[in-house]
């Protein structure tokens, strides 16, 4: 185990893996250690987007070996976990916070932003071709509204993704945006 800072490229490289940072992301769901076996399940659920229950044998072979002989060492020579290879058993050092940033937030629940911008993006064709069809006088009188909407929409949409993905910005009035 290292007792030295990483440096943010040091951290970027040992979680520019999705493996090691699924791997440092169920550690700390299970109170920072586990055995081999649960974590090697879960990373295998999360890869293939199925339930821990339904992972087969090669998903999870091909992630054990994997994590055994690359990911869990790599994470141990950058004193984020200590590894026992003899008896599978994995803790997340204690100053975990300094990593916190470079994990994946909220795999699980993500929010469907994809839509989000879909919706607005319809909207906007949708307002172009009224617009361009010019249906009469209101039309032309109307379309620049529309525009001013769908641009307020856009940044709306914009600026709650932005606040989402970031749990300890400061909004203001004193209050977090979660």
């Amino acid at each position: 185990m290292s007792d030295r800072e990483l440096s943010q490229a040091e951290l970027f490289d040992v979680f520019s893996n999705a493996r090691r940072r699924q791997a440092v992301r169920y550690l700390k769901r299970q109170g920072g250690e586990c055995d081999l076996a649960p974590l090697v399940e879960q990373v295998a659920a999360w890869e293939n987007d199925i339930g821990s229950d339904e992972v087969t044998r090669t998903q999870r072979r091909r992630v054990y070996i994997s994590l055994y002989q690359t990911h869990l060492p790599m994470l141990e020579d950058h004193g984020i976990v200590d590894w026992d290879p003899d008896a599978h058993a994995i803790e997340l050092v204690p100053s975990n916070e300094v990593f916190e940033p470079y994990l994946d937030r909220r795999l699980d629940h993500q929010r469907p932003w994809h839509r989000l911008y879909a919706a607005v993006t319809a909207l906007g064709v949708i307002g172009l071709v009224v617009s361009w069809l010019s249906v009469g006088p209101v039309t032309t009188a109307v379309a620049p509204l529309v525009a001013l909407a769908l641009c307020l929409a856009i940044l709306a949409v914009s600026v709650a993704q932005h606040v989402s993905r970031r749990p300890d910005l400061r909004l203001p009035f004193g209050t977090t945006s979660r």
